[in-house]
């Protein structure tokens, strides 16, 4: 250190001292203009605690500012799109349609939740489309013409998905391959292995009354169980969050409070019990959108409450200090690649389910681009290490809905596409926005 600048170390250290603050519990600031306009974050739990209603404007307004808008702009979009499609047509709210989008959106929001866990890492896996394909030609191939067990098929394609993304994950992270060009070569691999498969004919029909075909078309007639799954659902959540708060009581550590659990629980319980009664006036609870929720329910638990989840956050974050801090970086790749083919084979298995057949089109056209469109739309980033599970839900209403909503009014294909891609584009904005704001505000 040269003598200028221990004059300056200790101009400096005076100056704080004179200030009243200890300069060796202030951090250097790298960005000052960044520092400066900076909001002092606080614990949002101890402001509703503190200041009620007062404390969730106060949170709010820090969220906008900082340019943390979570899921706020796609309850928006939501509502729009209700709004709109409704007073355009009357039959979008009714309970058939929203049946239909119910079990329509399931078989793209399960591969969406694979997806989730690529971006997560700040990666894409363009070959979901034809995994997925190759998924429903094994369940035709292997259940139709070679007579196997129908449920020992759905295994083997659930299995292969998972062995087709590991593979793709070993060619990423272990030989150093882009996962843009090593999932492109999967996509064009598996397509074909998946043309392979059907053979000459290119479509094979499914049973009837098979495992596969029962997926989308099976619905719980008794009244009580869709009731009965809002009651569950909204029960969960206030016993979740409820310990939550008595764990975080006891460590000391800021907690929301009961009266706020409360507002949330009975927020949740009339979406829940309105969807129900919805439901049960049409056929009944879509077997499909239960095992949907169940995997989000676990997907989103692995990743918020286990170590392998923070590891994942923690890789989207920073490759270089994950890797200093211990964490086997091509593990959790290679993982996470066979994570998105496993759900992949899911999704197929649905698709499959919904056409009552495996063809030369599954897997392809606008799949791929609505799996993507889902998570990111559903505010997953594409920048990696920041997105939730339960991201898939929401963007994938939001395309389903828009899809169902123009059909309902004759509009072409065409358009339907430009608008996705529209939507699509304003989320990737929105996303890009919001990271600059992050960073002006000193959050990022």
């Amino acid at each position: 250190m040269t003598t200028d600048e221990t004059t300056n170390t200790v101009d400096k250290s005076s100056s704080s001292l004179d200030k009243g603050t200890d300069p060796v519990d202030t951090p250097p600031v790298g960005n000052p203009d960044a520092a400066e306009g900076a909001a002092t974050v606080v614990d949002p739990r101890l402001l509703i605690r503190e200041q009620g209603l007062a404390g969730y404007l106060t949170e709010f307004k820090r969220k906008i500012s900082g340019g943390d808008l979570g899921s706020i702009p796609v309850i928006i979009g939501l509502a729009i799109i209700a709004i709109v499609f409704q007073s355009l047509n009357s039959e979008f709210l009714s309970a058939k349609n929203i049946s239909d989008i119910a079990v329509t959106m399931v078989a793209t929001g399960m591969m969406a939740v694979g997806i989730i866990f690529v971006l997560l890492l700040g990666e894409i896996d363009l070959s979901v489309g034809s995994v997925s394909g190759v998924s429903g030609a094994l369940i035709a191939v292997l259940s139709v013409t070679q007579g196997m067990n129908e449920w020992l098929a759905i295994l083997v394609a659930i299995v292969s998905g998972a062995v087709m993304g590991a593979i793709h994950g070993f060619f990423f992270a272990r030989i150093g391959a882009p996962a843009f060009a090593v999932t492109l070569a999967g996509l064009l691999f598996w397509l074909g292995f998946m043309l392979q498969l059907l053979g000459d004919s290119g479509t094979i029909n499914l049973d009837g009354e098979g495992v596969v075909d029962q997926l989308t078309t099976y619905y719980f007639t008794d009244v009580a169980a869709a009731y009965g799954l809002a009651a569950i659902a909204v029960v969960g959540y206030f016993a979740a969050a409820f310990l939550d708060t008595r764990r975080r009581e006891a460590a000391g550590i800021p907690s929301r409070p009961v009266a706020d659990i409360a507002v949330r629980t009975a927020v949740l319980a009339v979406f829940a019990f309105a969807a129900a009664y919805m439901f049960n006036q049409y056929r009944g609870l879509p077997l499909a959108l239960v095992l949907f929720l169940i995997v989000l329910v676990g997907t989103d638990f692995l990743l918020r409450r286990t170590a392998y989840g923070r590891k994942i956050f923690a890789l989207g974050g920073s490759v270089e200090a994950s890797r200093r801090a211990g964490i086997n970086v091509t593990a959790i790749r290679i993982s996470v690649f066979s994570i998105a083919g496993t759900f992949a084979a899911i999704g197929g298995l649905f698709w499959a389910s919904k056409i009552a057949a495996a063809n030369q089109g599954s897997g392809t056209g606008d799949l791929l681009m609505n799996v993507i469109a889902a998570a990111v739309i559903g505010g997953t980033s594409l920048f990696g290490g920041r997105g939730r599970t339960w991201n898939a839900l929401l963007g994938v209403m939001v395309i389903v809905s828009i899809q169902y909503g123009l059909s309902l009014e004759g509009i072409a294909t065409p358009i339907q596409y430009m608008v996705t891609g529209a939507v699509l584009l304003a989320t990737v904005v929105i996303d890009s926005v919001t990271r600059k704001t992050q960073k002006t505000a000193g959050r990022a």
